[in-house]
């Protein structure tokens, strides 16, 4: 029913324990069919965007996760997962990604402290059910240097303000995807996957 994408990297274990933590089954798995028949997905990410590409690549998630995107299966994408999902990224020179949003992932300006290690606000764009009980300006947690630039401004769930106040959260359809580390954001970080958990599956568990 949930599928967590292991593609030889990403933040598996605290993922994994924050669905645990809200009583929800999961499948580990680098199958793509298992992918695609799953009725969400989470694709996690931590480290250099070339690896995570290439992890991807390697196991034919890469086709996979473009099949779902498309088939309008939910997925959620977490830090290095979300910028993956853009056409290309600073990180490592210039390095092509999967290309599924339109955008360029870029540097965090200079004149702030690299990476942004820390809790840092969510100003929320949009009204959506997946802040439903988490207030506009929570705190979330952020590991990152680089950060998305999508070229569709519309996906924009919400911004973080770092020396630029940029992209933290996309929402197109049901592909949703965020800067920050939900699974470290204590409580409201819980909120929003069980957010997510409710919109891709209504109450089944």
């Amino acid at each position: 029913m949930i599928a967590l994408v292991d593609y030889g990297g990403g933040n598996l274990k605290s993922v994994a324990n924050a669905i645990h933590a809200l009583g929800y089954e999961f499948t580990l798995t680098s199958d793509p069919k298992e992918i695609l028949s799953a009725q969400a997905v989470i694709l996690p990410g931590v480290g250099a965007a070339a690896d995570t590409v290439a992890g991807l690549r390697a196991k034919g998630l890469d086709e996979a996760i473009k099949e779902l995107v498309k088939r309008d299966i939910p997925l959620l994408a977490i830090c290095v997962g979300m910028q993956v999902l853009f056409d290309s990224t600073e990180e490592g020179g210039q390095t092509k990604c999967l290309g599924i949003l339109a955008g360029e992932v870029k540097r965090l300006p200079d004149g702030v402290k690299i990476p942004q290690m820390g809790w840092n606000q969510l100003k929320q764009r949009v009204s959506h059910p997946l802040f439903e009980g988490i207030p506009d300006r929570t705190d979330f947690y952020f590991v990152h240097s680089y950060y998305a630039s999508p070229a569709d401004r519309n996906i924009i769930g919400a911004t973080t303000d770092y020396g630029v106040d940029f992209c933290s959260l996309v929402i197109n359809k049901r592909l949703i995807a965020t800067q920050f580390h939900p699974e470290k954001s204590g409580s409201y970080g819980l909120k929003l996957y069980q957010n997510f958990f409710k919109m891709a599956l209504g109450d089944k568990k």
